[in-house]
């Protein structure tokens, strides 16, 4: 028989076979926000759509647009209240369209994470040349911005061509949010050396559950504790990552935000998880779980 073509980066790995360990102050359970702030261009290119229509897309295009100008403060308001950090996902064109939203992350000493230009393109349709040289673009203006390189990178769409991995490595990040394979950070191979697969979600994801499979605000709020909830009682044999996926012109309308509250209130509540960010999980695994090698 034909043995299937395979992507390299890692062999498999069965989660109940490997090194244990735990996380800051012995929790076993760490949970992040990855929290993705995006711009669109008008007129042309890709976006989550309410309804079809043609372009110029108002419909569509405003929707998403509402996420910057009044859902981003409300869930800034929730993350205060709750005193959460986020992993902020952030679209370089915000840095052009509105800088204060950005700055309210600064502000707050959220951790900013690369992911690209604008989620109206897929970096996995550009040429080699043209992917690495949108990477450069993106990783030097938010260092010129924030003071310092982003760690780590969120391709829009999550779309990837078969040296994405290569590229962000070469460029000097420690870690990507790409692979959706495991509940724990694994190191993928590239032709640069190792770079960290954080675990980000596919599931406990607003475009997904509530776009793709239009769940409602409270379906969506329940997913969160019931993943949230197995995912403690599993950390009891194996140290766990949980992502929680979000978008502001999705969860910041206002009927949904009031069950996220509800949500996110139960994981914080509970004081049973380390709530952190995408980089200081990597850190963390880094030096207690140096063995889990591609």
């Amino acid at each position: 028989m034909r043995i299937l073509r395979s992507h390299g980066r890692y062999a498999y790995s069965a989660i109940g076979r490997r090194p244990d360990y735990r996380w800051p102050d012995g929790q076993r359970l760490a949970v992040y926000i990855g929290f993705n702030v995006e711009h669109f261009e008008f007129g042309r290119g890709l976006g989550a759509k309410l309804a079809p229509s043609g372009e110029p897309d108002v419909l569509n295009y405003a929707w998403r647009d509402y996420g910057n100008r009044v859902g981003v403060w409300r869930c800034l308001d929730l993350f205060e209240a709750l005193r959460v950090p986020v992993g902020a996902l952030v679209n370089t064109a915000l840095y052009d369209y509105c800088p204060e939203v950005i700055a309210a992350f600064r502000a707050r000493g959220d951790e900013i994470i690369g992911h690209g230009h604008t989620n109206a393109e897929r970096q996995g349709d550009m040429s080699e040349a043209d992917e690495r040289a949108l990477i450069a673009a993106c990783t030097a203006r938010i260092a010129r911005e924030e003071g310092r390189p982003p760690r780590g990178w969120l391709s829009p769409w999550i779309s990837e061509s078969h040296v994405t991995p290569d590229l962000l490595r070469e460029a000097g990040y420690a870690y990507t949010l790409n692979w959706c394979h495991d509940d724990q950070p694994t190191r993928l191979a590239t032709r640069a050396g190792d770079l960290w697969a954080i675990p980000y979600p596919q599931e406990i994801n607003d475009i997904p559950a509530v776009v793709a499979r239009q769940a409602g605000a409270e379906e969506f709020a329940g997913m969160i504790v019931d993943c949230y909830d197995e995912m403690l009682a599993q950390s009891e044999a194996q140290p766990l990552v949980m992502g929680i996926a979000l978008h502001p012109y999705i969860v910041g309308q206002p009927h949904r935000l009031r069950h996220l509250r509800r949500a996110l209130g139960h994981v914080v509540k509970s004081g049973r998880a380390w709530v952190t960010t995408p980089g200081a999980i990597k850190d963390h695994a880094a030096v207690a779980a140096p063995g889990t090698a591609p």
